[in-house]
């Protein structure tokens, strides 16, 4: 479906292809594997996918890629935007008015014609744009601020590979040295056969530890199988005499690299690999033209040694904690607005049991 937002704006609802929308996504500075057609279909299922583009002439200004979940019958429920809505074009100053433009079309479709809760996760976190101007535009687009999102880690990648190496913790720094001294080596792709590796040593790490996962690295490896080999997931192995001892997994489709998945054995950990790994991913992503590594998520309370060693990284001068910006919902329908709630609160006593 097309639509006429004004005179000026075009709003194209569903009518893009899969290979249209992987040409239009590496186009933005802000996308992100979240908003790729291959993690919403493998994640979420096809039939549940929703696809949005907004055009002035024949310029594409922004994308969201949408979960839709609707009660059978009733046809009330959720439209969930992650990581989005995209508005920061390739070579184009950010345009706060198209951001607008975006959010209110987005809201009329989704709240207004179909009747749904539309939740939006933005993608922001002060780095690229005024946190205050972004909220407000969401509040005066009939959105509120539901709750605050995650805390992260960001890595600076403008400086040189010498000024980050020197930006690192002293820790750090040290640690590095004697993994680089301990004879490693790493291989990288983003074949299936790198991935079983990955996947061997993280079930490893899993029984070792004997905690319960957070992910689905089964739906990832689906997901790496499907995307376009421009939009892979990078997949580094570490290895001692070519036996894997540690590995990672990470992203990069707009100015952002993404740290996903990390595997570590027993004698990856004696051996340092994961700082090896994590030092090659800052350097590959260099190469990329990333402008920040996310190290996805810092929570020094609750897991004070992942979070030392992502601050260690991160460094004296070249990293910053930042906060994403928080969740916006907008709703008309009592309906929607209930089944929601509801699910929020089922999930919100199952989480909590899970470590009771």
């Amino acid at each position: 479906m097309v639509e006429h937002v004004s005179s000026e704006y075009t709003l194209e609802i569903d009518k893009v292809s899969e290979a249209e929308w992987a040409e239009l996504l590496v186009g933005f500075e802000d996308a992100n594997i979240y908003h790729t057609w291959s993690y919403g279909s493998l994640r979420w299922g096809q039939k549940n996918l929703s696809h949005v583009v907004l055009r002035r002439g024949s310029d594409v200004l922004a994308l969201a890629q949408t979960r839709v979940v609707k009660l059978p019958v009733v046809g009330r429920g959720i439209g969930y935007i992650t990581w989005g809505p995209l508005w920061r074009p390739n070579g184009k100053t950010a345009s706060i008015e198209n951001l607008r433009v975006m959010i209110r079309a987005l809201r009329h479709e989704y709240v207004t014609r179909r009747g749904l809760l539309l939740r939006v996760l933005p993608n922001e976190t002060g780095v690229s744009a005024d946190p205050a101007d972004i909220r407000s535009t969401f509040h005066h687009e009939g959105f509120r601020l539901a709750a605050a999102y995650h805390r992260t880690l960001l890595l600076d990648l403008g400086p040189s590979m010498e000024e980050l190496r020197d930006n690192l913790t002293k820790e750090w720094r040290r640690e590095l040295r004697i993994a680089e001294s301990n004879g490693l080596s790493l291989i990288e792709g983003t074949g299936d056969d790198l991935y079983e590796a990955f996947s061997v040593l993280y079930r490893e790490m899993v029984a070792r530890k004997g905690f319960m996962p957070g992910v689905d690295i089964d739906e990832f490896r689906s997901i790496q199988r499907h995307l376009p080999e421009p939009l892979k997931m990078r997949i580094m192995i570490c290895a001692l005499d070519s036996r894997p001892i540690a590995a990672l997994v990470g992203s990069v489709v707009g100015e952002k690299g993404i740290y996903l998945l990390g595997a570590t054995g027993d004698n990856g950990l004696r051996l340092k690999g994961s700082y090896l790994l994590q030092w090659r991913m800052v350097e590959w992503l260099k190469t990329r033209g990333a402008r920040w590594y996310d190290l996805n998520g810092y929570d020094p309370e609750s897991h004070p040694g992942t979070s030392a060693f992502k601050a260690g990284l991160a460094g004296k001068r070249a990293g910053k904690e930042v906060s994403h910006i928080g969740r916006f919902d907008a709703c008309q329908s009592v309906v929607s607005y209930a089944l929601v709630s509801a699910g929020d609160g089922i999930r919100a006593v199952s989480s909590r049991s899970r470590w009771l």
